[in-house]
């Protein structure tokens, strides 16, 4: 039949509208920005940076690969890399982004960064209050700026960070145990190498000594 639909959306207005003067769960109308509802695990909005720890340069997951740069869409994102090293969460000297910027007035919120990032380093913010008076620079964001600490996002993705955190950790231990096996196995090499190098040296004097005995006429 037409109109069908316009007729049961029509009843669900008139249900919220009645029910609202009995269950405060009907009321649909928020008193912004007095109050305000609560954001979904999964909103997105704009990109942000993750350091580890309290230091905000030294705990920057961000290594300057500019893979996130190349795949935006908008080209929105400037990175360049430093001179030097600083070491990642699994000791490796990495280098790192001198310089971060997103410009938000560009950005589309695709999350393509943060899919392609393979250190975890770039997160989707769930903070939209963003307005500026100027018109150009105002919303160019620095890294200093973009920089959040990973408490923040545990708060805001708490089920996101706890699995990107195991993974990390996992990864750690990996890389560990893989170095503490390689360590193992040298020092093993170098033992069976320095047993080897005795048992030779203790084998050339009695050879000297069998040889030097007088022969029976």
């Amino acid at each position: 039949m037409i109109g069908t639909g316009i007729l049961k959306g029509m009843a669900v207005t008139a249900r919220n509208f009645v029910g609202s003067y009995f269950e405060k769960e009907r009321l649909t109308t928020v008193q912004y920005p007095e109050e305000r509802s609560p954001l979904p695990e999964n909103y997105r909005n704009f990109p942000f940076l993750i350091y580890d720890g309290n230091d905000q340069h030294a705990g920057l997951r961000c290594v300057a690969c500019k893979i996130c740069e190349k795949e935006c869409p908008p080209q929105c994102i400037y990175i360049v890399k430093s001179d030097d090293k600083k070491p990642d969460y699994m000791g490796k000297p990495q280098f790192y982004a001198k310089v971060f910027d997103i410009d938000i007035s560009v950005c589309m919120s695709c999350q393509i960064c943060v899919e392609v990032c393979p250190f975890e380093a770039i997160k989707m913010d769930k903070e939209f209050e963003l307005s500026q008076r100027g018109r150009f620079d105002h919303l160019l964001l620095r890294k200093e700026q973009l920089s959040k600490s990973n408490g923040y996002y545990h708060k805001i993705h708490p089920v996101e960070a706890e699995t990107v955190d195991k993974s990390l950790g996992d990864a750690a231990a990996a890389a560990e145990a893989k170095k503490k096996a390689a360590a193992e196995a040298a020092a093993k090499a170098a033992a069976a190498k320095a047993a080897a190098a005795t048992a030779t040296a203790e084998a050339k004097p009695a050879a000297g000594a069998t040889s030097s005995s007088p022969t029976s006429s």
